[in-house]
């Protein structure tokens, strides 16, 4: 039997292709074994959330200044909106197991296809900040929004290939990655006429993003050792290769709201995706050749600006005469499209998303104070970045994910100048929690 072992080269260029893909966004799904991000492109707020996400055609808080900036012109006096949010992240990757063929039955060698496992995250923070202050046909906002908030750990081991006589395996892998996207914005909105309202904001983008994947041959030079459980060790460290962005980028968002009738509304909202600076640098391990000392940084590449999505939104929304109970849909179109063009990867793609969001809520007038209850639900299209080739290690790393379907449910309850709202979204990937009050002056 001989083992074969591939060239180093050949795997530092793959190496360097999946950090580029640490800015795919999203959940990841199974058999996934690069950096995952995830991002809140839904509208803030626990009252929203209930809603399941749709609330563009209402945006009648102080949410409204990043929701959809035209409904600010709805409120009646000065408002204060603060959120919190915990996020429990589970995100799928590759273990191990085959890539082809079937297995030796050596060592780690015997599953038939890949194993996967997943790594949860727990994570709570700030999410929502902001401050509405309405004044005649006029009114102004100042936010603060916490679009990713995302800690990764995953190790790979035993991603086996070939035949019986020349068995394959890729080097194993660790993976860890620290997110943190936070927004700045200014809306402005303005009254044209009793039915119309248009809104206009500006957004200020804070990436801090650092990300390691470092490969390391098995514990020693053996056959035991090729098919045995990876240690890890220092001195078998091949390389490691540092993906980070510490970077900054203003965007604008506009939004419309149109009355139609005392009962029914439209709401439309654009919002600009910034540019980042991403960078990607590599370090020398001990175990490989690089002509440098171990622990050298080794440019591998230069840094890249990736283009973050757009999201084009329109909602409806429906309110009973009475006032008791409100029906809103929402279609957000998410152009995840523009990161993979923007890094002109031509191995790979990503579909843009078309997400669905329908919500309801009841409110129960008649109560001291006034309690209101939502349901919601959004379907969340498949926008896994996917390979395109025919590489089996490429196509295990970057495969297709799935569809998912998330189901929210909201508690609010309004005094005076005082509300509170609780909402919580659940999926299989991630579950959301929120917290946030608004206080009228």
């Amino acid at each position: 039997m001989a083992i074969r072992i591939e060239r180093l080269s050949s795997h530092v260029g793959v190496l360097i292709l999946l950090l580029v893909q640490l800015l795919a966004p999203a959940g990841v799904s199974a058999q996934q074994a690069i950096v995952p991000l995830q991002f809140s492109f839904s509208d803030p707020g626990a009252r929203s959330m209930g809603f399941g996400g749709a609330f563009v055609a209402l945006a009648d808080d102080a949410t409204a200044a990043f929701a959809n900036p035209a409904g600010l012109v709805q409120l009646l006096k000065p408002e204060v909106s603060i959120e919190g949010r915990s996020w429990s992240y589970s995100s799928p990757y590759t273990v191990g197991g085959r890539l082809e063929g079937l297995p030796s039955g050596n060592g780690i060698d015997t599953t038939v296809g890949l194993r996967t496992a997943e790594s949860d995250a727990d994570v709570t923070g700030l999410s929502f900040l902001s401050l509405a202050y309405p004044k005649g046909n006029w009114s102004l906002a100042f936010f603060r929004h916490e679009l990713s908030n995302l800690e990764f750990f995953s190790e790979t081991q035993g991603l086996f290939g070939g035949s019986d006589c020349c068995p394959i395996r890729e080097f194993d892998q660790r993976a860890t990655s620290d997110l943190e996207i936070v927004s700045y914005g200014f809306s402005t909105a303005y009254r044209i006429s009793d039915k119309l309202d248009l809104g206009l904001g500006l957004v200020y983008y804070d990436a801090d993003i650092e990300a390691n994947v470092t490969q390391f041959l098995w514990d020693e030079d053996s056959p035991e050792s090729f098919f045995g459980p990876n240690s890890y060790l220092q001195e078998r460290m091949l390389i490691s290769v540092r993906s980070f962005a510490d970077d900054s980028d203003w965007s604008l968002t506009g939004g419309v709201l149109w009355r139609l009738s005392p009962n029914w509304s439209i709401g439309v909202v654009y919002r600009q995706g910034p540019d980042i600076q991403n960078g990607i640098e590599g370090i020398a391990g001990e175990a490989g050749d690089f002509g440098v000392p171990p622990g050298e940084v080794i440019g591998l590449a230069s840094a890249a600006e990736v283009e973050f999505p757009d999201i084009y939104g329109l909602g409806f929304a429906y309110r009973a005469p009475n006032g008791r109970l409100t029906v809103t849909f929402q279609w957000d179109h998410v152009k995840y499209s523009s990161i993979v063009a923007s890094l002109e990867l031509d191995d790979q793609m990503v579909d843009n998303a078309d997400e669905l969001h329908l919500g309801a809520e009841y409110v129960f007038l008649g109560s001291t104070p006034i309690i209101a209850l939502r349901l919601g639900t959004w379907w969340e299209p498949d926008h896994q970045l996917r390979a395109t080739i025919d590489d089996p290690l490429l196509r295990a790393l970057l495969p297709p994910g799935e569809d998912e379907m998330h189901y929210a449910a909201g508690l609010g309850v309004a005094m005076r100048s005082f509300q509170i709202d609780l909402g919580v979204d659940f999926a299989d990937r991630l579950d959301t929690v929120s917290l946030s009050a608004i206080y009228s002056f």
